[in-house]
């Protein structure tokens, strides 16, 4: 759980970083901004509001931890938080080196540092680094006089923030524990925030695994049987969920039993499993518990829909016996059949 109703933000500091391959440059601003009051609540739910707590995520390096620039500034911060104006800036330039792909746009770099924050009702201090791209157009109404006058100008919608992370002082050892928010960048240009800025790797916890998980077996029902019959492709989506839905942990042998069943579908599953890991450089685990959330998060990939050519869409929610499948021989097309006691 993650609770900033009690959080203070003691410290802020504001930069102006733009796009390296166009020579933008970066506007530093000499010392930190003091906000209180109103202020401080309006920014405050600006920064924390868009974040979940689902999946978190470590700084990582492929050498060693310390040479994360974002992690050995935020522990610096950490360590001595009246030093956050400094390597704010610090963060500003590496944040400018990354911003090298044509369309990323210039923005605010805020770096700000939270008190009285709770993560599974655990007091502890964030760190946060948050970045304004977009602009909106907003409209003043004035009173002037016995009438009005309204005037135009840009500025930034508080309940869009662009890009964020959370930064909580716990596990510095492994790299403290991360959460990412990124709602402008799609596609190659998205990897300057997660992977070369930031340079995080998801945090292996219940949701971690059970995510991993129930994505292996969507994939498994799509690829390694495309030549199966799409109704017991959903079907094997469906009882995967349901099962990760009804039990608290899982375990390989009772998914096996309940959900596989036939011996050659459970052989294929394990030699699957063995590639999966390999080609996304991921651990599947035989044993761990089971994450609700991740459970809730993934019902978008669980859709179970056949799309019939652009005239039908067939929701399959329940026993798979329901819904056959057959071919017209006089019209020379496919067909179902649906079977049902009442009709709503």
């Amino acid at each position: 759980m993650l609770d900033f109703s009690e959080a203070i933000l003691s410290k802020l500091a504001i930069h102006q970083v733009g796009n390296k391959s166009n020579d933008e440059g970066i506007i530093i601003s000499e010392q930190e901004v003091v906000v209180d009051g109103s202020i401080a609540t309006l920014l405050t739910t600006y920064f924390t509001k868009p974040f979940k707590p689902q999946e978190f995520y470590n700084f990582s390096h492929e050498s060693s931890l310390n040479l994360n620039e974002v992690f050995t500034y935020v522990k610096n911060i950490f360590n001595d938080k009246t030093s956050l104006q400094l390597q704010s800036i610090n963060l500003a330039k590496h944040l400018y080196e990354q911003s090298n792909h044509p369309q990323i746009k210039s923005g605010e770099l805020y770096v700000a540092y939270f008190d009285n924050c709770y993560l599974n009702d655990e007091l502890t201090e964030v760190v946060g680094i948050f970045k304004s791209e977009q602009k909106e157009t907003f409209l003043k109404v004035f009173p002037e006089g016995k009438s009005f006058t309204v005037n135009r100008d840009d500025g930034i919608n508080i309940n869009k923030l662009d890009k964020g992370c959370l930064v909580f002082n716990e596990n510095a050892e492994g790299g403290y524990k991360v959460l990412l928010v990124d709602n402008t960048n799609k596609g190659d240009n998205a990897q300057y925030w997660k992977e070369f800025f930031l340079n995080v790797k998801p945090f292996e916890d219940t949701f971690y695994h059970t995510k991993n998980y129930l994505q292996m077996c969507k994939d498994f029902a799509m690829e390694a049987f495309p030549e199966a019959d799409k109704i017991d492709q959903m079907s094997l989506i469906q009882e995967s969920a349901k099962f990760f839905k009804e039990e608290d942990a899982f375990d390989k042998i009772q998914f096996h039993e309940k959900v596989l069943q036939e011996p050659e579908i459970i052989d294929a599953f394990e030699d699957y499993k063995g590639n999966y890991q390999e080609r996304n450089d991921i651990q599947v685990y035989d044993e761990f518990d089971i994450n609700s959330d991740a459970v809730k998060n993934m019902k978008r990939v669980f859709k179970s829909v056949i799309k019939l050519d652009k005239n039908f869409h067939v929701y399959v929610h329940g026993n798979r016996n329901y819904i056959k499948k057959g071919f017209d021989e006089e019209s020379n097309m496919n067909f179902y059949q649906l079977f049902f006691k009442e009709e709503s």
